[in-house]
């Protein structure tokens, strides 16, 4: 089966077969992306990118997002074409509901499946293992992991998230006096054995509701991202 009969089949449509890389059903209302297998994190479109089928994904999401179409997408398998270009080495004919999130001009197909979320409270605190996919063990040294980086990082930053400014004690009362979560920015899969923390540079506090959020995308999303998501907000 082409990705074209596989289209065709559930009843969706696009402006040219040949560049068109979302489409769209009207009549049942919902939209297909595929979903490339080295956007690990869900990525299906970013203002970047250019393309003859650039205008019509926009008008695709604009769908989403104001006209009340559902997302629905199908795994893709990259493979490097003439010029750099990126060409479909295969598909699978199946679709699966998400939901669509846009961040700085970044728009993530997320699952709709409860999934296991990552064990994201308090992350630095003590020494840890990792397993990275099923190939691969990093250990973490216990400096990394340690109380003293996450207090050199509050001791900097103070106990307020970096992100949206929340601060529990002042919401709280006493009892949320010192209280946040630390954040480690950068991906496991760039730690190596000899890697030391900088509390300064690695560490970030966060309130738990973006720490959560930080984490929906794998990798995780990049502190700048969300922060810049929140003023496109205002």
């Amino acid at each position: 089966m082409s990705r074209k009969q596989f289209i065709e089949s559930v009843g969706a449509t696009c402006k040219n077969w040949n560049w068109s890389w979302s489409f769209v059903n009207h009549q049942e209302k919902f939209v297909i992306f595929g979903l490339w297998d080295v956007h690990e994190d869900g990525l299906i479109f970013d203002q970047n990118w250019s393309g003859n089928g650039r205008n019509q994904s926009l008008e695709h999401i604009d769908l989403i997002e104001n006209h009340g179409y559902k997302l629905k997408t199908f795994p893709m398998q990259y493979e490097e074409g003439e010029n750099g270009k990126a060409k479909i080495k295969s598909f699978t004919p199946s679709l699966e509901n998400k939901i669509l999130a846009r961040v700085s001009g970044r728009w993530f197909a997320l699952s709709k499946k409860r999934r296991t979320e990552p064990s994201i409270a308090e992350e630095v605190v003590f020494p840890e293992q990792f397993e990275e996919g099923a190939t691969k063990i990093i250990a973490v040294n216990s400096y990394e992991r340690s109380v003293n980086a996450r207090e050199k990082c509050i001791a900097h930053y103070g106990c307020k998230c970096f992100v949206c400014g929340f601060n529990f004690e002042e919401n709280y009362g006493a009892i949320g006096k010192g209280f946040i979560h630390v954040h480690h920015e950068v991906p496991l899969s760039e730690i190596k054995k000899e890697y030391k923390v900088d509390p300064l540079k690695d560490l970030k506090p966060l309130c738990p509701n973006c720490h959560a959020v930080i984490h929906r995308t794998n990798p995780p999303l990049g502190i700048k991202d969300l922060i810049n998501a929140l003023k496109e907000l205002d």
